[in-house]
């Protein structure tokens, strides 16, 4: 008698796990499992996000990887102002120093680089703080990577050939023409993205702006927590213009002709970088006066302004984001609202 119960037992009890493993098949994704908090910390250069990303993971077991299209090009130091070797013993630093300045980085490789390196932190059982001013890179990383048809070497190697041959200003009035929209997202020197944007309406008959970003399957595993942090436009630009006073006293130039005889000028997207870009057409000259030096700080220190005001343009579509003034607030102050905002979700 005694075993027949044991057995019904058994039998009800895989008939219970059997009804909640169906059940739990059916349950929408964030009620499996809790997602895992990763903070994103944004702003436009130059106002400070990078300190106070430092100071947050040291208080909360943080560690940074950064949104930067840029730092991951090994050289690229001074000018993208990339976390110093102190820094980065006080705090783990990641997709930093990843490529070769003779290799290609784009929004994909980050999208699935960054999704990685953001799980590796979780197992360690720390917090990933995504630190950076690049929208584009952070809109792929919360909603997906932009969809599109693969790249065809024939025809993306003659664009490039004719880019190089006619200047970006001739193409990329060629794609305001067929696209607009997607040209006003852009600059006329983003020699990569107007390329890119001219392939795909070639090859789909479609213009970018409504065809990029369809197809996507919106990651759910992670919850993003956004901040946007900026500063008064006009203390903001008194920041940059600081800032790129100090990297010409850092030796932003001698970087850059190292870089030169490294091949950047062959890498489309690090050559046209803010700053690099500048100073790859100042060193050009053979024998620059002081007159045609300053012409190359100011250009300089207005190509930063300038990319600053798009961050200010971009973000502002970004629902996720929490914009906070930080020259209103204590460094700790603003410490608090985001550990609160993490914590208490």
């Amino acid at each position: 008698m005694i075993g027949n119960i044991s057995v019904e037992n058994e039998a009800v009890k895989k008939i219970v796990l059997n009804f909640a493993t169906e059940v739990q098949k059916h349950l929408p994704e964030n009620f499996q499992r809790q997602k895992k908090r990763v903070i994103v910390i944004s702003g436009p250069t130059g106002c400070g996000k990078s300190d106070l990303a430092l100071q947050l993971a040291q208080q909360i077991d943080g560690e940074i990887i950064s949104a930067d299209s840029m730092q991951v090009y090994r050289g690229m130091d001074i000018g993208t102002a990339k976390p110093t070797q102190s820094e980065r013993l006080l705090v783990p630093h990641h997709l930093i120093d990843i490529r070769d300045i003779s290799d290609h980085f784009n929004v994909v490789d980050f999208y699935y680089e960054a999704r990685q390196m953001c799980q590796q932190v979780l197992d360690r059982g720390n917090v990933p703080i995504i630190t950076g001013g690049s929208g584009f890179y952070l809109h792929s990383l919360l909603y997906g990577p932009p969809s599109g048809p693969p790249s065809v070497p024939e025809l993306r190697q003659n664009l490039e050939e004719e880019i190089e041959r006619l200047g970006s200003e001739s193409l990329y009035e060629r794609l305001v023409q067929l696209d607009p929209s997607y040209a006003k997202s852009i600059t006329k020197n983003d020699k990569q993205k107007i390329v890119r944007a001219l392939e795909i309406i070639a090859l789909t008959q479609k213009q970018v702006s409504k065809l990029s970003w369809k197809g996507r399957r919106k990651p759910q595993n992670y919850d993003f927590r956004c901040w946007f942090l900026h500063r008064p436009k006009e203390r903001l630009y008194e920041r940059i213009e600081k800032r790129c006073e100090k990297m010409l006293e850092l030796g932003f130039l001698d970087e850059v002709r190292m870089l030169k005889e490294m091949g950047i000028k062959n890498n489309t997207s690090a050559s046209q970088a803010i700053g690099y870009r500048q100073a790859l057409d100042y060193l050009e000259k053979a024998e620059p006066s002081e007159a045609e030096y300053q012409q190359f700080v100011n250009s300089f220190k207005q190509a930063t302004r300038h990319y600053a005001k798009r961050q200010f343009t971009w973000f502002r579509k970004e629902p996720l984001f929490h914009w906070l003034d930080i020259d209103m607030h204590d460094p700790e102050v603003v410490l608090e609202m985001i550990k609160k905002d993490f914590e208490l979700l």
